[in-house]
């Protein structure tokens, strides 16, 4: 049985540039860079593997109003895979859609230029593409928008909850519509933009515009589909273990901050065909995200324990923070600069978190400190910090008894 190679990715966010700096050559912030490197990335491992489709499950850019920079850096991509008879369909996610649905999304000018091979996802409907390894269907469910309800008299003026509850009830609607238009005999995919119950989030919650509606899993969860290609949610992941159809969330192919720390970017690799379809993640080199903690406060020599501690990471080429837990007193141990040359491998230094620890006053019960000798302060720090020994306490004070007279004959 011959399989319909597909590729899946979603996310791509063009335009992030935090923890980023100016890259000289070409004018862009480094992190922009970033993400498109891992598409290149994806291009080249689709066309070495001679992918017939690939599905791009929404959020292209950044923000719905990319400059023509980035509008050119994707499509010179985009037209690579077109170029090759790949079929490539893109799909309107949240961050494609401007703040008037009337206006058109960030990706609808490839349907306008009508470029061959690339089927934008601006509507729910299915798509049937002729690949080299037989038809498959591509079912298409761009993000869901709220704005679109109210041009219908019956919604308007209902509150945002109950708003929140109709677009679910419309967006199952669409789901049902799609399934019972799916011809049984070819392989089909769904490929939606959204938040799905049992999902697992990432930083995507921070970049997100507006509300999210969440759709039932149960309401995905139909053997009509061999594939869902699942875009919105940063986190790869599949929500359907071991059991069919695979529904996948891709997640983003580049980290966008420390919410993402340590979890695996890439794209997933499917081998589709009627009710026997398989798929695999694929890693990118995504740029890594460290966050090194030290604690110092039973340190004799901080810096020197800082060093070592950073000496242990790798941190070339990451984006790094530092969160260093340490005592009031230790403070001008540690100069600024002297830290950041112990971070001069990274990238990019995010922060550098100093969690200071606050002695307490002392208590001295009911004694008056201006009252008391300086042995006996002393005898009382001692014992808060908590030292117990007293033939030591008693040796220490002797010592600072001759420390006091000599500073006194002076």
């Amino acid at each position: 049985m011959s399989k319909v190679k597909l590729l899946h990715f979603a996310d791509l966010h063009i335009g992030i540039e935090n923890y980023g700096r100016l890259d000289l050559s070409s004018g862009l912030n480094g992190r922009v860079h970033d993400f498109l490197q891992r598409l290149d990335e994806i291009v080249e491992y689709g066309l070495g593997h001679d992918v017939d489709v690939v599905v791009f499950a929404g959020d292209a850019y950044r923000r719905s109003n990319p400059t023509p920079t980035f509008q050119r850096a994707f499509a010179k991509r985009i037209k690579r895979l077109a170029d090759a008879g790949v079929y490539i369909v893109l799909l309107v996610g949240n961050h494609d859609i401007p703040s008037m649905v009337q206006r058109a999304s960030s990706i609808d000018i490839f349907k306008t230029l009508d470029v061959p091979n690339v089927i934008v996802g601006g509507h729910e409907e299915i798509h049937v593409c002729v690949t080299r390894n037989g038809p498959i269907q591509i079912a298409t469910l761009p993000f869901p928008v709220r704005q679109r309800l109210l041009v219908n008299d019956e919604f308007r003026g209902l509150s945002i909850e109950a708003l929140d509850h109709r677009l679910e009830e419309a967006v199952g609607a669409s789901i049902e519509t799609l399934t019972k238009q799916v011809d049984a005999t070819i392989p089909a995919v769904l490929t939606a933009h959204l938040s799905v119950s049992e999902a697992t989030y990432g930083s995507e919650r921070g970049v997100m515009l507006g509300r999210d509606t969440v759709i039932q899993k149960s309401a995905l969860d139909n053997r009509v589909w061999d594939y869902i290609a699942l875009g919105h949610v940063h986190k790869h992941q599949s929500l359907n273990e071991g059991s069919y159809p695979h529904i996948v969330y891709a997640g983003s192919p580049a980290r966008a901050d420390f919410a993402e720390e340590g979890q695996p970017k890439g794209f997933c690799w499917v081998e589709v065909a009627r009710g026997a379809t398989t798929w695999e993640f694929v890693p990118l080199h995504a740029r890594p995200f460290i966050t090194v903690r030290v604690d110092l406060r039973d340190e004799l020599s901080p810096l020197m324990t800082l060093q070592q501690e950073i000496a242990k990471h790798d941190l070339a080429e990451a984006v790094v923070r530092l969160i260093v837990k340490l005592r009031a007193e230790q403070e001008p141990l540690l100069n600024e600069r002297d830290i950041r040359e112990m971070l001069s491998d990274a990238y990019y230094v995010g922060s550098i978190f100093r969690d200071m620890e606050r002695q307490n006053r002392l208590r001295l019960n009911a004694a008056a400190p201006e009252k008391m000798t300086d042995a006996d302060l002393l005898g009382h720090y001692f014992r808060e910090r908590g030292l117990d020994d007293s033939d030591r306490i008693a040796s220490l004070k002797r010592y600072a008894t001759d420390i006091f007279a000599a500073d006194d004959d002076r």
